[in-house]
């Protein structure tokens, strides 16, 4: 029988949403920049740290042979472009302490790490983690719809907000609460803010949606696995909110242009799983290294189009919104 975290890559990688919030949003190009390219700037600052780009490689596994293959890829290539890798959750390791498929900063100095834990978990455990791997900042992620849906899912749930606040309270390292492609909406944000959390990863529709994913190792609700707000709409949803916690995005970015209209729409930084998987399982590390250094080149290239030097400068640019997020959004 498949390990679960195995059956995860192969179903993320098969999976193919029908619909890209990114595709309806479009920027209004500027003709006459104040800039030279080489004066765009792509420093960014969330997690009470400061970083050289604006992207990294979001949670994705951990837990198996597969996971430490393709953790290893990963990791050698945040390494090699200096950007922020976080691991998958962490919680095949707490069960298991000779699972060594997450990577190290014994094994891999120079990287930018973070890490992942399930928001199930208690406090306790998530000293444990941050103890073990030693990350510039904790993820904690949030998975409802998927614990449903999960066979061997959680079905209680009373204690995640009091394992919340504790992790907002207590953590010696920043904590940034994460969806998990099913987009976060401003109640959960409000809340989790009163409790002392100052940094979200919004994860949206549109990406991998682990709904599917479920339902591929078995579940019959397929007609869930389009649940949650988009990317793009989840960001819309934040607007009034955007200056007063730190917004990170992921969920189906694709490339650069993708990345670019969450920093207009506030997000301090972005998070991308499926678009590194693929590339780590087509191509070798030297290549997907190219590829990733180039989106660097290509930011700078679409901020200047936008007469943008910084990123923050992002969200003056105005843009159009098409088919359902116009529908959505017309009060704006």
């Amino acid at each position: 029988m498949m390990n679960r975290k195995d059956e995860h890559i192969k179903y993320a990688l098969k999976y193919q949403s029908p619909y890209n919030s990114f595709d309806e949003m479009e920027l209004i190009h500027h003709s006459l920049p104040d800039y030279d390219l080489s004066e765009i700037d792509l420093h960014t600052h969330f997690a009470g740290r400061d970083f050289d780009y604006p992207f990294y490689i979001n949670a994705m596994t951990g837990g198996s042979e597969k996971a430490k293959a393709v953790n290893r890829k990963l990791a050698q290539v945040a390494q090699a472009t200096g950007l922020v890798m976080v691991t998958g959750s962490y919680s095949a390791a707490l069960k298991n302490p000779q699972d060594d498929s997450y990577p190290s900063k014994k094994d891999y100095p120079d990287l930018l790490l973070a890490t992942n834990i399930g928001i199930d978990k208690p406090y306790e455990l998530g000293v444990q983690t941050v103890d073990e791997m030693q990350p510039i900042f904790l993820q904690v992620h949030v998975n409802l719809m998927q614990e449903l849906l999960m066979p061997e899912g959680e079905r209680e749930f009373r204690s995640w907000k009091k394992n919340l606040e504790n992790y907002a309270t207590k953590m010696p390292v920043s904590v940034v609460l994460k969806e998990v492609g099913f987009g976060m909406d401003l109640k959960t944000i409000q809340m989790a803010h009163a409790f002392g959390i100052k940094t979200f990863d919004i994860s949206g529709r549109g990406g991998t949606s682990f709904a599917f994913i479920e339902n591929q190792r078995g579940g019959d609700r397929s007609y869930l696995n389009e649940w949650g707000q988009t990317t793009v709409q989840s960001l819309l949803n934040l607007q009034d909110f955007v200056d007063t916690v730190e917004i990170l995005a992921s969920g189906g970015v694709r490339h650069p242009l993708d990345m670019v209209k969450c920093f207009v729409l506030g997000a301090k930084g972005v998070g991308l799983s499926r678009t590194v998987l693929e590339l780590v399982e087509k191509y070798p590390v030297e290549q997907v290294v190219d590829i990733v250094n180039g989106w660097k080149d290509d930011l700078r290239l679409i901020m200047c189009a936008l007469n943008c030097k910084t990123i923050a400068d992002l969200r003056n640019v105005d843009y159009l919104l098409y088919g359902k997020l116009s529908e959505a959004n017309k009060k704006h």
